[in-house]
């Protein structure tokens, strides 16, 4: 195993890491298998959220991520994003007593969650617990609402 370090971008598909009795790890994925001394993982920008660039979101209400959905309920709740954390967030929220959550996204579709959450979603949106509006973004962040552009109109939706 000497090998020159070289880069493996799973994109979210690894099926499982596993160690090895000689110390290696084995990495299994739907593209193959892999045998590494050492394995970084990679999970994005967390620790750097992507701000909004909007009016009110400095607004104590506004956070850039979701430690615990239990500790939120009986209120409307927007989550802006359309990757796996946002949608993820909006089904843990949307699971909670009481809440209504509409999730935005500015493009028209879903085209990089995992699977899982692709087949879990339909199970939200059908129970009106969770509302996707596609096509839209925040442009302003009020105490008790947002403002989103949904497709070239400006809609306000009430926000806790």
């Amino acid at each position: 195993m000497n090998e020159k370090p070289r880069l493996i971008d799973f994109d979210g598909i690894s099926q499982g890491i596993g160690n090895e009795a000689d110390g290696t790890f084995t990495i299994e994925s739907a593209t193959g298998r892999y045998r590494a001394w050492t394995v970084i993982l990679a999970l994005g920008r967390r620790g750097t959220p992507r701000k909004l660039g909007v009016p009110g979101e400095s607004l104590a209400k506004v956070m850039y991520g979701l430690i615990e959905a239990e500790a939120y309920t009986n209120a409307n709740i927007l989550v802006v994003g359309g990757g796996d954390s946002a949608v993820e967030a909006a089904m843990g929220l949307a699971h909670q007593n009481g809440n209504r959550v509409t999730l935005s996204y500015r493009k028209d579709a879903f085209s990089r969650i995992k699977e899982r959450n692709t087949q879990k979603l339909p199970e939200y949106t059908k129970g009106g617990r969770l509302q996707v509006i596609f096509n839209s973004q925040p442009v302003e962040i009020a105490e008790k609402s947002v403002r989103l552009d949904v497709a070239g109109t400006v809609r306000e939706i009430r926000n806790d």
